[in-house]
Order: C-alpha cells, then structure tokens, then sequence
C-alpha cells in the first residue's frame, strides 16, 4: 500500500523542518491515535542526523484480527536520516510485533512553497503474510490484508494529525514572542 501525503504549512522551511526533526515528542497532543512518542537516540555523522524514535499508537485494531494480534502491532520504532542539505528525512518503521513481517519505509521532502513549507510524504508499507508466525495459515493472507489495511489508513491520518500539531505549535511560539 502506499503512502502519500502532501501538507502546506505557513512558516518557512528552516524553521518547519527543525521543528519537525527536534521536537517530534511535543506534537503527541496533536494526534489522538497516538499514546505517546519516546526519543530514544540522536547520532551525527558526515552532514546527516540519525534519529530514532519508539511511538505507542492507539488505534482500534479491526475484529478479525484482534484474535491474533493485539495493540502491540500499533507500537513501533522508528528510524529517520535527516538530511539538512536537502531538507529531507527519510524513515523506516519497525514494527513491535511481526518484525520480519511488515516492511514500512518512505521519505519526507520539505519543500519552499512560497512564504510557507510544502511537505511532501511518499512510502510504503507491506505486509509479507509468509512472515506471520503462530497463526493459522488458511487466514494469515487475510490477515495480512486487513493489516496493511488498517495500518495504511492510520498512518496517513497520522502524518496529517502531525503537520496540523506543527503549524499550531509554530502559531503559540510565534504568539509568545508577539
């Protein structure tokens, strides 16, 4: 399934970019499909910030599949380049629970737009149903599909939620300071 998202936010890109890449965990209120977003580690080497992330999603997870999987699927580590040279970040998810079996990735393009920043996101993700251990093989294409499914509807929202929870914090930041 894949993943496109473009988001206009009304501050110049310098300013959208870092924010996004430094202050990920504040913008958890911005998105109510999401628990919570943990920094786990911050590395910089040769003119590119590596960054990763575990986030704790909240998402109902569909009721054929609840009797296989539980909210552990909707858990993952995230591991993001950011390329300050380009103004992109590129991403990979792993997820807690059938790692071998779901292969999410994508890059986010930060774009002049005007006065403003245009984000472009583009991925994928892909549920490998040969991957998924421990259930019963007549269902796990099923359940594979309605995985990558509702997963591929989540993370859009997502994406979204987030570039919304950036323009209000850039809003309250430049008001305090007005």
């Amino acid at each position: 399934m894949l993943i496109s998202l473009n988001a206009r936010i009304p501050f110049p890109r310098p300013l959208v970019y870092a924010t996004y890449r430094d202050k990920l965990t504040g913008f958890v209120a911005y998105m109510p499909k999401i628990r919570q977003i943990n920094f786990k580690s911050r590395q910089e080497q040769d003119g590119l910030i590596f960054l990763e992330h575990e986030w704790y999603g909240g998402a109902d997870i569909p009721s054929l599949a609840r009797a296989f999987i539980n909210e552990n699927l909707l858990n993952w580590t995230e591991y993001s380049t950011w390329d300050d040279s380009e103004y992109t970040a590129t991403w990979q998810i792993k997820t807690h629970v059938f790692t071998e079996a779901v292969y999410c990735t994508g890059k986010n393009h930060f774009l002049e737009d005007g006065s403003g920043t245009l984000i472009e996101s583009r991925g994928e993700i892909i549920i490998d149903p040969k991957q998924i251990k421990n259930t019963p093989q007549a269902l796990t294409v099923k359940i594979a599909s309605i995985v990558e499914n509702s997963l591929g509807k989540q993370i859009t929202p997502n994406f979204q939620q987030m570039s919304e929870g950036v323009c209000q914090y850039l809003q309250k930041a430049q008001e305090s300071t007005s």
